[in-house]
Formats: C-alpha cells, structure tokens, sequence
C-alpha cells in the first residue's frame, strides 16, 4: 500500500492523484470490455458467453425485483446491472493486478475510501432523485424528511448521513483489510523482495492462496450487499411512509 508521496496533479482548483484516476480506469475499461465481450452475437440459441451475461442480469434483476417489485423497478435495473458489475470488478481488481510503487499503484479502487463514499454518494443520489420523480419535490421532502412527524427531521438528515458513510466505508474496510494482509502474506514469503527463507516461501505459498480465495468471495458478497442496500434506499425514497 502506498506509504510515500502521491504522484498528484492539479485540475480546475482540484487535487488529483494518479493511484486513484488510474485504478478506477482500470476497472472502468475492464467493465467495459466484459460487457462488449459477453453481449458479443446475441442469439435466440445462447452460447456460453451469452448465458453468463443472462445469468448476470437476471441475478441483478432479482436484488431488485426484491426490494421494487412493481413496475418501478424496471427503471434502475440497468444501473444496478452497471453498479454491481463495476463494484465486482474494482473488488477483484487488487487480488490479480496489483503493482506499482509507493507513489503510484494499480489496485483494487474500492480499497480507496474517496472511490468508496464516492459510489456510496451516487447511488444514495439515485435513491434521492427516485423520491422527487415519484412525489415532486414538495412530496419527497414530506416523505422523505417529516414523516411521520416533522419531529424527526433531525433524525432523518442523521439517517441520511449514517448511511452514506455505512455503504462507502463498508466495502472500503473489507477491500483495504483485505489487501493489507495479502501484502503481510507477500511480505513474510519475500521480505525486502528478497528470498531470505524457503521455508517461510512455501508455508505462505497456501495462505496466500486461500486468503485470496477468501478474499474472492467478499468481493463478490460486498458488490451483492452494496447493490442490495443501494435498492433498499431506492425502495425507501418510493415508498409512502
């Protein structure tokens, strides 16, 4: 993990560092091209690449078909599609394509706390913008802010907040936790870069490997939790209180 200075650069008054920019690249073109890969020659009769992207899709459709089971849903299908694909992507990115120096990596980019809330603020945003569409601006602060009672809309702004920070920091503690232990893991097979102890090499051979494993399945567990609370907070701001 990065522990000297980061290679930034200025843009409109903005700090921006390259760690960030190029790992979320990274994912993005990754996303991309698995989804021109997979919806490559749709046909009546599926192939193999044909079925997994169906098999995506439907299982996207189901988080959502959970929490919005009228027609409402259909609206966010596709970016719960989109949102679940990149979360999966950017949480597996680290455990195989990891490199670069103190000052400029390539790693998973929900190990980055500003990707994380970043993602968390745009879906609460969805969320947020379902309310207006369905009651209009005056509808959603009602329901949204003082339902039941206007008492509580101190409660609510707090709410809002607490879960903003609950999704986007979540996945970032899984992901960075994650990927500090793999380094440990390298770190104690090749301490320095340096083979010091062949014993120590091949005992951390099979805890590298089932960590990653391990850490496989949270990547894939998290971008199911987060695509399934981001439908939970779309669920609320449509729902009459």
């Amino acid at each position: 993990m990065p522990s000297g200075t980061l290679k930034t650069f200025q843009f409109l008054g903005l700090t921006f560092d390259w760690t960030t920019i190029i790992s979320t690249s990274t994912a993005f073109v990754i996303v991309l091209a698995l989804g021109i890969f997979l919806s490559r020659r749709l046909s009546i009769r599926p192939g193999k690449r044909q079925n997994l992207l169906e098999w995506i899709i439907d299982f996207t459709n189901g988080i959502v078909k959970n929490q919005l089971p009228d027609r409402s849903g259909s609206t966010y299908r596709l970016y719960i599609f989109a949102l679940f694909l990149f979360v999966f992507v950017s949480n597996q990115l680290g455990l195989f394509l990891e490199f670069g120096n103190d000052s400029m990596q390539v790693r998973s980019p929900t190990s980055i706390p500003l990707i994380t809330l970043t993602l968390a603020l745009m879906s609460l945003m969805v969320a947020h913008f379902a309310g207006v569409a369905k009651f209009g601006f005056v509808g959603y602060l009602k329901n949204t802010f003082l339902a039941p009672t206007a008492a509580l809309f101190p409660v609510k702004i707090i709410d809002q907040i607490t879960n903003l920070l609950t999704l986007g920091l979540r996945i970032y503690g899984n992901i960075f936790a994650g990927e500090i232990l793999l380094n440990l893991i390298a770190g104690f097979a090749l301490p320095n870069n340096t083979l010091s102890s062949p014993v120590d090499f091949i005992l951390s051979i099979p805890l590298e490997l089932v960590w990653q494993a391990f850490s496989l399945l949270i990547g894939a567990i998290q971008a199911f939790v987060f695509a399934t609370l981001t439908s939970v907070y779309i669920s609320q701001m449509i729902t009459k209180e």
